[in-house]
């Protein structure tokens, strides 16, 4: 009997169910990057200072990263499509609260609120494209999730600019209402309605206390370190460190913990993690720092800045959904390897800019390190959530979001500290203005070189990892069943 040929188009049905999941992540990534343009314009508004509204991204990034685990683990327990519904309405409703806040204190909490539902449409969307499609379709489901957050991303600086400047920076939230709103009712008519994988399950409280106090106090202590008062930073790190230490012991004592350690036994799903970790180390360091060398050192205008920033994540958005579909019919570990090492070139060509480089050739490096990222990201998070049972997919959806964006908070602190300690002096006369900034440059090849080291190790994890071939079917937890 002939051997059946591997599902590798997607039915309506199921690329409805995509594009659903794919809108939250539209949101998520268009929301980490349509607020920082405008907090200038919050700090005016509500006659603030820089620190005071910088809480504005502080305090949504610490609920958001300590609350995807938990999110993960309530998906398993209640049915991931009315927890994911849930979370988008609560987003929803929380960015109505943002636009119409009368005070920053107002505006901070409902960020919070903001940050909860932001948690759970995170957390979820890996988990129900491994739930919902064959295995065959894995792939290039994740790389389309993908491109529509690197689309979001992509499109925040541009929208948000636009938005607080024709009008005021309350629609840069209002502009969320009509997609979640869209999203919600797509979702209540498409995503088809499971049992929850694990209903008897209950969740670890004291896990998530711990695992929010580890990562609230590692985010400030990252932001706060590199102040001239350094000594908070490294208090508030160590309280990191004995919070982490203490979430380890907790996660191996209780018996329905948030985190299955015994899978970090298995070195593919080990490694692959810190790899998202890595990889979004390396783009968040980029992304940061080279707003610092187009103004600084190469004198262009902020809105002219942004665009070229724009090759890197168009570079992502072309290749993700490619690079899944591959990543289905040839496995996951060359389309992986071969991200990273068009990484590596592509930040080894950045670290040679200097203040006389044209802008023609920054947009090509820009491009070929996203067009590198997109091709590692979706088949590394496919791998990832491969490496797992069905009934640890849950927590390994919210663990792998938590890499991502440790890792974009991870990349920012250390980037921004090795071009400080590169710099030296020279930066604190850049900020007294004694300085020109083409003195800067040699502070920006440092950085850039630091992240073609984060990927060059990533390539060195990647090879110790086994090579898996797709499996070209669905293993039965994974069929439509419509």
């Amino acid at each position: 009997m002939a051997e059946p040929v591997p599902q590798q188009k997607m039915s309506t049905k199921e690329l409805m169910i995509v594009i659903v999941i794919a809108l939250g992540s539209f949101m998520a990534g268009l929301d980490a990057t349509i607020v920082n343009i405008a907090l200038p314009a919050i700090a005016k508004s509500f006659e603030v200072s820089t620190v005071m509204v910088s809480w504005v991204l502080n305090a949504y990034l610490i609920i958001l990263v300590s609350l995807l685990l938990a999110a993960s683990r309530l998906g398993d327990m209640k049915g991931y499509r009315n927890i994911f519904i849930g979370g988008f309405a609560l987003f929803t409703i929380g960015s109505a609260l943002c636009g119409l806040s009368p005070t920053i204190g107002m505006l901070i909490l409902a960020r919070m609120v903001q940050a909860v539902g932001g948690a759970v449409i995170s957390a979820l969307g890996a988990v129900m494209v491994t739930s919902y499609l064959s295995t065959s379709l894995r792939g290039q489901a994740l790389g389309i999730v993908a491109m529509f957050t690197m689309l979001g991303a992509a499109l925040g600086p541009v929208v948000g600019g636009f938005l607080t400047s024709a009008f005021s920076w309350q629609y840069i939230f209002f502009v969320n209402l009509p997609v979640g709103i869209v999203a919600i009712i797509l979702g209540m008519k498409i995503l088809p309605q499971r049992d929850p994988v694990s209903p008897a399950a209950k969740l670890d409280i004291p896990g998530v206390l711990l695992v929010f106090v580890a990562l609230s106090t590692l985010i400030v202590g990252l932001t706060s370190v590199q102040g001239s008062n350094a000594m908070p930073g490294l208090i508030a790190l160590v309280i990191s460190v004995i919070f982490w230490i203490l979430f380890i012991v907790r996660e191996r004592r209780a018996a329905q913990p948030l985190v299955n350690l015994s899978l970090f036994a298995h070195r593919g799903y080990s490694l692959q993690n810190v790899n998202v970790m890595l990889i979004q180390m390396a783009m968040a360091g980029v992304m940061v720092i080279m707003p610092f060398y187009l103004e600084l050192v190469k004198k262009i205008p902020t809105d002219n800045a942004g665009t070229i920033l724009l090759a890197l994540p168009i570079g992502m958005i072309l290749t993700a959904p490619l690079a899944g579909r591959i990543s289905d019919v040839i496995g996951t570990k060359k389309p992986i390897i071969t991200g990273f090492v068009i990484c590596t070139i592509a930040l080894l060509l950045l670290s040679t800019l200097s203040a006389h480089t044209s802008v023609g050739h920054i947009g090509i490096y820009l491009f070929l390190l996203g067009a590198g990222t997109g091709i590692a990201f979706s088949p590394l998070n496919s791998a990832v959530m491969g490496e797992c049972e069905a009934k640890d997919r849950g927590s390994t959806s919210g663990l792998v979001k938590m890499m991502t964006n440790l890792g974009s908070s991870l990349g920012v602190a250390f980037v921004m500290l090795v071009a400080t300690i590169a710099a030296g002096p020279k930066l604190a006369e850049y900020s007294a203005h004694t300085l020109e900034g083409a003195g800067l440059a040699s502070a920006f090849d440092a950085a850039f070189l630091f992240c073609m080291g984060l990927e060059i190790l990533g390539i060195l994890l990647m090879l110790a990892v086994k090579d898996k071939m797709p499996s070209g079917s669905s293993d039965g937890e994974v069929a439509m069943g419509f």
